[in-house]
């Protein structure tokens, strides 16, 4: 089988199709960035690389003008982002060298395939800077037989982990046929039959050759070196790719040449049916497939075609970024625990990097680390917990970040129960027993310092928190001392046992009874023994006496003589068994025992204490919070389990989360705790557990959800505004701190000097940064303050810095007239007036206006005075307000004036007597009087204008002429002329003219005109072109133009046409005729607008046409050359 024909190389002006160039074109023009050169270090323009091996890019970027890091990015094509195609196939690496201040990045792909060729772009993007560079991959085939090389270029190669194995049966196969020289089968060209081939065919081919990967062979099918051919059904074909993001929806548009024609679209080959999902439309020449929520398998290659014609895209569909749903929780744990950092993401099957402060953490280099991954759940875990392991451990996705930090403290083992000595008599069994706070701890017992190894008599247990030391058949060799040592700790636990003899003696006389108590072992005091809840009470009491005396024992008035059950006497020779299985808090009381014989009786009585755990705290609840902290209170518990609480154990988490984190490994004293190092902004829950010489109570219930915020800084720039009599005007600004509370408003405070009581001036929150303090005593010197509230309470208070003395001071009164109000002020009648004159003075000063001297009539003119400015409003302005205005301003005795000149204007009326004085030669002297209403202004000249009595036309003579005279000059000799002039103002020309009452008649002179016999000449002739249309080629995106020329009588219509198709009302052509100069201009033509262009000039003699070739052509990139 011959080899694949590899992808050829590009070259001059076709390295890169006309839509690519047009695409980068618009994309540079569509960008605000400035395209910069960045790249110190670019990759090489064109690489040929070998099929089966690796080829290494470099690129390397300057940042030090740089005001960030740049980002790249590294395409293939137009749009299709390799960043998402990271796996084994493809490896992207990034280096920064602090010293020269370059960033290097590396693109390496594994195994070059055939489907790698092609163009790529590497682009970087620095704030409001860019720079790109693309270059070239060709790949070509290895030196072995075409058989292995068309299998080998089958295997997927952006398949990652999910690259599968080739067809071996197949393999076999075509081995076996390589084995028989005498049938030697003549060479066939797959690819041949592939181009001829239906598509519908692709299948039964790749399977008869042993191609397991029809999508690769589209792909390499697609990028084969064909003969181009001129396509006669498409304007414009498909793109050449095109990229989605998953879920989106995507349009694929081509423009055919015959509006009517049928088309059908292919997906990998197979026909498309029209469903809600693909929609198929025909606009005119344009086709369109649309793709609605695209998802991975729209990832194909689609055709349109249209007979024998086809054009060919691929459609790239991205998944969207992968975000964090579920945040990572911060851990508090001991030496030695395991940890569980666990996240959840919205994609199953998502890539996740997981770090430990700035280092990577990989599954084979890192086996302290574990990683699983369950459906949407990532978890990294840590078996087991060292000081080392102390820091912030980060999880990253394409679209999200999350961090947790980890805590980890030295264990510290608590002794829960200690061991008890024993005294045990010959035969009996005995039981030492200790409790430690953690349940993994091992340990050692040891006999007068001899590690005791276990026997047949001698038995070792270790059950959760309990260590259980058992020697049966107890032997006097077995007295002395015992201690329990947990591995791992400097502690020791150490009890006795006491082996007691019993000798009898024969007494033939009798003895009276007696109770032999041992005040050793759990005797904490004469006749008190305590017992820890949970555990067995097991009393043996010597009694003597002969003959052997009756042993009686009872609880307060309650005989006990069950010798069964939880509680239970036991009766042995000389001894008397007291038994507790499970001791409860009702077994505590007194006890007594009592015994007696013929000659006598002894009784005892015992105080038995239970004690247990403690009961769990109540009411917990936060009663304050900082920033980043919050302070938390609880009553004890009502029970104290019978021992003294030692203290509190504390733990919070967020809200939503069930992973709890240890805030004190030490027992904390106190009912009230601060908790620090808190999220501001994030809900979390605490509760609390009691800790007595017993162990650890359950836990309490939850305190209600809290947040940590913090209050705001103090208001800034306090400062009185204004004081009168009774009240004070305070102004500030916003505190410089706010915080996730944001701020609800603000309290005003105010207190006598002298005083420590705060009085709230605002019953309501002020939401303004000002406000008026009123019903304040005259005369009082007044602190004030203000504070910010928001839902963590008061702010800091801001206080002005010295007290206010609460009296009006007195302030001369003051006009500040505008300065455009200094001078006329000049309206046009039927304006709007509106004047603003700001004053100043106290107390409130009394505005009047006044015109030309006597009181405004309040008909005519509206006037608003306020506290600092008085409005005088005219609605609709007349001449009768003009006149002088005077604001009066008054304090008492005081007063302050200022006048404003307003002038309401209108257009002037015409002017009177227009007459004509004088007529010498081709000039007529002209003059009027002014006119008798110059509109209230004035008048600023005239204009002229005059008519011959023929024709009634009327020209402008003079325009703005100042004086009531002029001289009308250039008129034409045997006409008579009359005149009228406009009068001119400040508002325009009058409305009406005034015309010359007499005219002016230009005589002739006795000149008499002889006419030469004319005859008309007979100018009709055919269209014919004088200058023919020349061939051009032009550049691709620059305006160009054809030009010709004609002539012809009648005046011929011009029809442009482009491939023999008339040019309709297209905005993208303009066509101009200037005196037989016959222009088409085209606007940015594209390699679509190429071809024969010709225009054809008709009349009704004939018509006459000429052509050319316009060639279209893409620009180059300099650099490529």
């Amino acid at each position: 089988m011959p080899e694949p024909v590899p992808a050829a190389k590009p070259e001059g002006d076709d390295a890169f199709p006309a839509d690519e160039a047009d695409s980068d074109g618009d994309w540079d023009e569509s960008q605000s960035t400035e395209l910069t050169g960045l790249f110190v270090e670019k990759p090489p323009e064109s690489v040929v690389a070998v099929a089966g091996t690796d080829v290494t890019f470099i690129a390397k970027v300057d940042s030090s003008t740089l005001t960030r890091k740049p980002t790249m990015k590294w395409l293939k094509g137009k749009w299709l982002d390799l960043g998402s195609k990271a796996g084994k196939h493809m490896q992207f690496k990034e280096t920064y060298d602090r010293n020269t201040k370059i960033y290097t990045y590396e693109m390496k792909i594994i195994k070059v395939v055939p489907g790698d060729a092609g163009g790529y772009r590497c682009e970087v993007t620095a704030k409001d800077k860019c720079d790109s560079s693309t270059f070239e991959i060709t790949v070509e085939a290895a030196q072995h037989e075409g058989q292995e090389d068309i299998l080998s270029a089958f295997k997927r190669a952006d398949a990652g982990e999910d690259e599968g194995d080739l067809d071996f049966s197949a393999l076999l196969k075509a081995t076996k046929r390589k084995k028989k020289p005498e049938k030697e089968e003549p060479a066939i060209d797959v690819w041949e039959l592939l181009k001829n081939a239906h598509p519908s065919e692709y299948e039964k081919i790749a399977f008869e050759y042993g191609i397991t990967d029809l999508r690769g062979m589209l792909k390499r099918l697609k990028k084969m070196k064909v003969e181009p051919k001129h396509s006669e059904a498409f304007l414009k074909k498909l793109e050449s790719c095109y990229s989605v993001e998953k879920g989106k929806k995507i349009v694929l548009r081509c423009e055919v040449v015959d509006p009517d024609v049928q088309v059908k679209w292919l997906k990998n080959g197979q026909e498309i049916k029209p469903s809600a999902k693909y929609v198929m439309e025909a606009n005119g020449n344009v086709r369109t497939l649309t793709i609605n929520k695209a998802t991975l398998a729209d990832d194909a290659a689609y055709e349109c075609v249209i007979g024998e014609d086809k054009c060919f895209t691929e459609v790239f569909v991205k998944e969207p970024p992968v975000t964090i749903t579920k945040l990572m929780d911060d851990y508090h744990v001991v030496v030695g625990e395991r940890v569980e950092f666990e996240i959840e993401v919205s994609e199953e099957g998502a890539h996740v990097m997981w770090f430990f402060e700035d280092q990577e953490l990989h599954k084979d280099k890192d086996t302290k680390f574990r990683f699983k991954k369950d459906g949407k759940k990532h978890t990294l875990i840590i078996q087991e917990a060292t000081l080392d392991d102390i820091g912030m451990y980060h999880a990253w996705t394409n679209g999200g970040h999350t961090k947790g930090e980890l805590e980890v403290e030295e264990k510290q083992l608590e002794v829960l129960q200690d061991i008890a000595d024993l005294t045990v008599r010959a035969t009996e069994q005995a039981l030492f027993k200790c409790e430690v706070s953690d349940d993994k701890v091992t340990g050692k017992w040891y006999k007068d310092g001899v590690e005791v190894l276990p026997n047949s008599r001698i038995k070792m247990t270790h059950i959760g928190r309990f260590h259980r030391l058992i020697i049966e058949d107890v032997k006097p060799e077995d007295a002395g001392d015992y201690t329990f040592v947990p591995d791992g700790y400097a502690l020791s636990l150490s009890a006795k046992l006491n082996f007691l003899e019993i000798k009898i003696d024969y007494v033939p006389r009798q003895d009276p009874p007696k109770i032999h108590l041992d005040t050793t072992g759990n005797m904490v005091s004469q006749n008190t023994i305590i017992v820890v809840a949970g555990n067995k009470l097991r009393l043996d009491v010597e009694i003597t006496g002969e003959p052997a005396p009756t042993v009686v024992w009872s609880k307060g008035d309650q005989v006990i003589t069950n010798a069964e059950g939880r509680v239970r006497v036991e009766a042995r020779k000389d001894l008397s068994c007291f038994v507790i299985e499970g001791a409860e808090r009702d077994d505590e009381g007194n006890y007594t025992i009592c015994v007696t014989n013929p000659a006598g009786e002894d009784k005892a009585m015992l105080f038995v204490k239970i004690v247990d755990v403690p009961d769990p705290p109540e009411h917990v609840k936060c009663t304050s919070v900082g920033e980043d902290s919050a302070t938390i209170t609880w009553e004890p518990p009502k029970f104290d389990g019978g021992a003294l609480i030692k203290g509190y154990l504390m733990e919070r988490k967020k809200k939503g989360s069930s992973r709890w984190t240890k805030l004190n490994f030490d027992v904390y004293e106190s009912t009230t705790y601060e908790a620090k190092r808190m999220i501001e902004g994030i809900f979390y829950e605490m509760r609390v557990f009691a800790v007595n010489s017993i162990g650890l109570s359950q836990p309490s219930l939850n305190s209600k959800p809290f947040m940590p915020i913090a209050p705001t800084s103090e208001p800034t720039r306090l400062t009185v505004h204004d004081v009168t009599d009774s009240t004070c005007t305070l102004k500030w600004l916003a505190p410089e701190k706010i915080g996730a509370g944001g701020l609800d408003g603000y309290i005003i405070e105010y207190c006598k000097e002298g005083a420590t009581e705060w009085v709230v001036a605002n019953q309501d929150l002020c939401e303004k940064q000002g406000y008026v303090v009123r019903g304040l005593p005259v005369g009082e010197k007044i602190n004030f303050r203000v504070v910010a509230v928001n839902i963590a309470g008061r702010s800091p208070p801001a206080i002005l810095s010295q007290p206010v003395t609460i009296r009006e001071i007195m302030e001369y009164p003051k006009i500040r007239l505008p300065r455009d109000l200094r001078t006329k002020y000049i309206r046009k009648v039927g304006e709007k007036v509106n004047l603003t004159i700001p004053f100043q003075g106290k107390p409130r000063p009394v505005a009047t206006w006044y015109k030309d001297g006597q009181p405004i009539d309040p008909k005519m003119v509206n006037v608003r005075n306020s506290n600092v400015d008085s409005i005088l409003f005219i609605r609709s302005a007349e001449r009768e307000h003009t006149g002088k205005y005077e604001l009066v301003l008054q304090i008492e005795n005081m007063e302050d004036r200022a006048t404003i000149d307003i002038r309401i204007v209108e257009k002037p009326g015409p002017p009177l007597k227009v007459r004509v004085t004088d007529v010498w030669g081709f000039n007529a002297a002209l003059e009027w009087d002014p006119p008798r209403d110059d509109g209230n202004c004035e008048i600023t000249g005239y204009t002229i204008q005059k008519a011959d009595l023929k024709t009634k036309d009327w020209f402008t003579v003079y325009e703005h002429n100042r004086r009531p005279n002029c001289t009308a000059s250039d008129l034409i000799m045997g006409n008579e002329y009359m005149f009228r002039v406009y009068s001119e103002n400040l508002c325009g020309l009058s409305e009406e003219p005034c015309h010359s009452k007499n005219t002016a008649v230009i005589a002739k002179t006795g000149l008499v005109q002889k006419t030469n016999p004319y005859k008309e000449k007979d100018m009709c002739c055919v269209p014919k072109f004088t200058q023919p249309l020349v061939d051009r080629s032009v550049v691709a995106g620059y305006s160009t133009a054809i030009s010709c020329a004609v002539r012809g009588f009648p005046k011929p219509k011009i029809i442009w046409m482009k491939n023999k198709m008339i040019i309709g009302e297209d905005p993208k052509f303009l066509m101009q005729n200037n005196q037989g100069v016959l222009t088409l201009n085209i606007r940015k033509p594209s390699t679509f607008d190429g071809g024969k262009y010709s225009c054809l000039a008709v009349n009704e003699l004939g018509q006459d046409e000429v052509e050319c070739k316009l060639d279209v052509r893409v620009a180059v990139d300099p650099e490529k050359k």
